[in-house]
Formats: structure tokens, sequence, C-alpha cells
């Protein structure tokens, strides 16, 4: 008789990896549809930012809050169903008819895509061994990236093909697939709890506010997320604007999308060699403040293929190495949480002032661009966020050079 053959179980935390991706699908979904929507909706450029940032709303004033509850009803269980949540709100998004059910469609996203994502780090933490973790957490920091440019890439052609709801209701079926997959394929043993959760709710939130390390993390997200989601989340734009072809625009949107992988699969690697999470921060939003002032400042005249090249380039730079930022603010979230039981509601804390980030830097960057009458002004914008944010990362180093003499002179077994 012969022997059976053994089937490989996936690594359960490339599985969470990928439930992720699923749902920053649907923050990358919008802008591919946005010229379809102006048209039909009639939105002015401002009402459309904020219809791009709408989906953080959640983010910006239930994250800290979620982030306690799923350290009380298990990460897993959380995922699964912010996945779920996901799924029936894509659904119900591709039948809406008025651009007021889709605002309040794109607000419930927002709720299950921050449920899909917030228990993410302190899940892996779990599934992995200490060794693996700032290289997996850094894969994790890729998983917005990833999903905003497949959905960038991918997403024109499909809407000319189905239209928008059928875009909508394609990544509602993913998101419904992978909330199974997260379910029967990470262990139920890692769907940790905190004991007496319900009682320690108050005390997880409030020990991770009053701690300087999580509001550190979380404003330097902040500064990250405002002016990263305001450049490429207006690139269709600013390309159709420009008379590009609608295909170019797609590429070349989701490329700039894509290579943030390069700078958050890459910080994990610096940390596993020894790099300051401090010198990472500094590098990532240094190159975004160069790379904005290439791509936008009016620095040239005239709008030869080689200038066209050379802007380009600085969206590159601005995107890829500026991906630096949050894969080592998911390994520093780890480290400044105020306890093992506290890791999610830290991040939580930080995905708020991430969400606010996003909220806000949309309608900043298009009032801006309507001000200046082009988008020659949009790095005033993105400039003042990377100072502001180089300037966080001084304060983290502190925090963290303070935090590891506390924790080397603990005793054994403290936390």
């Amino acid at each position: 008789m012969p022997a059976a053959v053994a089937v490989k179980r996936p690594d359960p935390a490339l599985v969470v990896v990928l439930a992720g991706i699923s749902a920053a699908l649907h923050i990358g979904k919008l802008p591919p549809a946005l010229p379809v929507l102006r048209d039909s909706l009639q939105l002015s450029l401002v009402e459309a930012g904020f219809l791009l940032s709408l989906v953080q709303v959640a983010g910006m004033t239930l994250g800290l809050a979620m982030g306690a509850a799923a350290d009380a009803i298990g990460a897993r269980r959380t995922m699964v169903l912010g996945l779920v949540l996901l799924s029936i709100a894509s659904f119900a998004g591709g039948t809406a008819t008025t651009a007021q059910a889709l605002l309040v469609l794109r607000a419930l996203e927002g709720v299950g895509f921050l449920l899909a994502s917030l228990p993410a780090p302190g899940l892996i933490r779990r599934l992995v061994p200490p060794a693996r973790l700032p290289g997996m957490l850094g894969l994790w920091g890729a998983y917005m990236p990833f999903g905003t440019a497949a959905a960038l890439l991918l997403g024109p052609a499909f809407i000319a093909a189905s239209g928008w709801p059928g875009w909508w209701w394609l990544l509602g079926t993913l998101s419904c697939a992978m909330a199974a997959a997260l379910w029967w394929l990470v262990p139920a043993d890692a769907d940790h709890r905190v004991a007496g959760a319900a009682a320690s709710l108050r005390g997880r939130i409030a020990r991770t506010v009053r701690s300087p390390g999580p509001w550190l993390a979380s404003a330097a997200f902040a500064m990250y997320s405002a002016q990263w989601l305001a450049v490429v989340g207006f690139l269709p734009t600013i390309y159709g604007q420009a008379g590009l072809p609608t295909t170019f625009s797609a590429v070349a949107t989701a490329l700039a999308a894509a290579v943030n992988m390069i700078g958050n699969i890459g910080s994990g690697r610096l940390l596993q060699r020894g790099w300051r999470p401090s010198v990472l921060l500094q590098c990532g939003f240094a190159a975004m403040l160069a790379g904005a002032i290439v791509a936008f400042a009016p620095w040239a005249s005239g709008a030869s293929d080689g200038l066209a090249i050379v802007r380009y380039a600085g969206v590159l730079l601005f995107s890829a190495v500026g991906g630096l930022v949050p894969g080592t603010l998911f390994s520093v979230a780890v480290r400044v949480a105020p306890d093992e039981g506290s890791v999610s509601t830290t991040v939580g804390w930080m995905q708020q002032w991430s969400a606010f980030g996003q909220f806000i830097g949309p309608p900043l960057a298009a009032w801006a661009a309507a001000k200046a009458g082009g988008w020659h002004a949009l790095w005033w914008i993105t400039g003042a966020f990377a100072l502001a944010g180089m300037g966080i990362a001084v304060a983290i180093a502190r925090f963290l050079a303070v935090h590891s003499g506390q924790r080397s002179a603990a005793p054994q077994g403290a936390s």
C-alpha cells in the first residue's frame, strides 16, 4: 500500500500577510475608479479627495478601541471579522446608485479594514520565533503597497471590462475567501486572548495613551501616511490631467506603489543586521522630502521626455525609500507597547493616527493644487510632513535608548 503523501501546511504567518493584502486591495481599488466616479457623480477635486480618504474615518476614530478589543477577543477572530465585514460592504457597494450610499459603505469598509489589519503584528509575533520577527514584520509592512499596487494595476482593465461594480464584487469575493483561509490555516491557539480581558480593557487603553512610545510611533506613521497617500492616490488624476493614456498612468501608478515594498521588506532585513530604527526612519523621511521636490517642484520648465523621466524617478524615490518608515514603525510598535497584552492596542493607536494622516493628506493636496492651479505646490505639503517626521524620529531614538536601558536593568522576567 503506498505511503500517504504529507501535505505541507502553509506558513500561518504568511497567511496573515496575504489576508492583510486582500484587505489593502480595498484601499487601492478607488483611485482607478475615480475618473469614472467623478464623471458619473459630478464630484469636485476636493470631494474626490474626501472620497479617497473617507475609508480612514474608522481608523481615525476607533483605532485605539478596536486594538484593545482585538487584545480582548483574539487577533485571529478580529481579522476574520474584519475580512467578512469588508466582503459585505464591498458587495453592497457594487449595488450603490448614489454618491451618499457609496460614501457610507466606504466608511464601513474602513471599519472592516481596521479590524482586518491592526491585530496582524501581534498575531505574527505569536506565530514566528524571535529571530524571524523583524523580517516578518518588515514583510507585513509591505501588505499595503502590494495590495495598493495590485489594485492600481488590475483595476483599470477590470473596470473597463465589467464596470466599477464588478470590481467591487470581485474584491468582496476575495476577502470572503481569505477570511475562510485565515480561520482554517492559522492555528486556533495563536488566537491569544488576554486574561481578564473585559476587566482590563480600559486599563490597556490607559497604559497605551499614557506611554510616550506609542504616541511617538503613531505621530511618525501619520507624517508618513499623509504624504504617501496624497502622492500615490492622486497619480492617476495627475497623469490623466496631463493627457497621458489611461494604460500608462495605471502602470506608472502601480509601479510607484509597488516599489514601496522595497523599503518595507528592506527595513526588516536592515533591522536584523543591527541598523537602528531611528536611522532608517531618518533615511525614509529624507528620501520622501527629496523625491517630492524632484517630482513636483518647479525647478525646471518645459515638457521634455527627459524631464518627465526625472520627475517620475523622484516619485519612485519617494515611495521606495520612504517604505523604510512603515516597515520600521511596525517593529518599533512591538517594542514600545507598554506590555505583552497591549501590542494590538498600541498598533491600533498607531493605526488611528496613520488613518488621520491618510484622511487629511489627500484633501490638503487637492486644496493646494486647486489654489496653485497645478500640482507643482504638492511638495510643500509633503515636505512639511517629511520634516516633521524627521524630528519625531529623533524623539523615537531617545525614547528607545531610555527604554532599552530600563529593560536591561530590569530583573529577568520583568516586562
